[in-house]
């Protein structure tokens, strides 16, 4: 990090970056409270997410559980309902577990201190920044993506952002350029700033009002930063769904119990394999682990192509096979409520297409 061009930027870089933020700040309603409770939804809904993906439920959970407590007294197949499609589901487990602690261990008061934030279940290092700083204007900088991309630019800092060491380098750096007087709209800015001006791929410099300051811009190496490590290949799984279906539009479902993608979500009996298998394969594996008679004209695989559905460190290839029987001996559910549960996302998917 080029600790001269730190220095000389620290002067007045949160005074210029406010100032653009009032000009150019994004109207977002979460930006109209004070409210730890709705900041708090905001930032753990906006995780890995974009704001034109995550603000449809960001409003949906708001109308649905206004309050802490209203979310802690729903039932978690609901609150993993709501969050169907959002991915990264933990999140969803997280948020109810922290809605059920500040409900029945703090008496209903969201914190609004960094160091009791960063306590609760799927709080971390940003989001307790972030909800300390925008309810209360605790001084404590936020770190995202969008700051770890600006300020590795306009510095220079080579240091790789998956790196265990990033997050403590940049919380400094961005300690040191924070306003004092004004936190919140600071941290607001610097984000803003990331996600508008100094974007990924397309960063709009000609309007970057650090432009004549930054380091990548006038060495010609924006692209360059952020640094990453190289990340490991991603792990290729084979799915192959189990869909029974019976005269009675009946079929079966289970939940995943095992930590891992998608816990505590439902899906068809599932056979995970190393590659891909064909019908035979099917028919045998039926007949040996789940005892019911079926031949090959029982069953059918629903997609004529792979689906590929890709997890940040896994590419997982999936096949429907969809198996008519008699019956279901364990407990059956009709293709007419199947949607009152909550499916990963090429489940749900799969079932917004399959026609009986």
């Amino acid at each position: 990090m080029n600790q001269i061009l730190l220095k000389n930027i620290s002067s007045t870089f949160s005074k210029d970056l406010i100032s653009w933020y009032l000009k150019n700040k994004r109207e977002l309603p979460w930006r109209d409270t004070t409210d730890p409770y709705k900041i708090w939804l905001s930032e753990i809904i906006l995780q890995q997410t974009q704001i034109k993906q995550g603000l449809p439920y960001y409003l949906r959970f708001i109308k649905n559980y206004p309050n802490v407590k209203a979310l802690s007294m729903a039932l978690e197949n609901d609150i993993l309902k709501m969050w169907e499609g959002l991915g990264y589901y933990s999140r969803a487990r997280n948020l109810y577990k922290t809605a059920r602690i500040v409900t029945n261990d703090l008496n209903g008061l969201f914190p609004v201190k960094y160091s009791e934030l960063i306590k609760l279940p799927g709080i971390g290092d940003y989001s307790a920044s972030a909800i300390s700083s925008f309810s209360t204007n605790e001084v404590v900088s936020v770190v995202d993506g969008n700051v770890y991309r600006f300020i590795s630019r306009l510095l220079g800092i080579s240091t790789p952002i998956n790196n265990s060491k990033a997050l403590k380098e940049f919380k400094e750096v961005t300690m040191r350029l924070i306003s004092k007087d004004n936190p919140s709209d600071f941290n607001q800015a610097i984000m803003d700033f990331g996600a508008v001006i100094c974007k990924p791929a397309i960063p709009i410099c000609n309007n970057c009002i650090f432009q004549s300051k930054c380091y990548a811009y006038k060495n010609n190496k924006v692209f360059d930063f952020p640094f990453k490590s190289k990340i490991k290949k991603p792990i290729n799984r084979y799915f192959n769904y189990l869909v029974f279906v019976t005269e009675l539009n009946e079929t079966f479902i289970e939940k995943r119990h095992k930590k891992g993608i998608w816990q505590n979500l439902y899906q068809f009996p599932l056979l995970e394999t190393d590659k891909i298998i064909e019908l035979s394969q099917v028919i045998k594996y039926v007949k040996a682990q789940q005892n019911i008679k079926i031949t090959e004209k029982s069953v059918k695989l629903f997609n004529d192509e792979n689906i590929i559905h890709k997890l940040s460190h896994q590419r997982l290839t999936i096949s429907f096979w969809i198996i008519n029987v008699n019956n279901i001996k364990s407990k059956p559910v009709n293709f007419d409520n199947i949607n009152s549960y909550p499916f990963p996302r090429p489940l749900s998917k799969f079932l917004s297409i399959f026609k009986l």
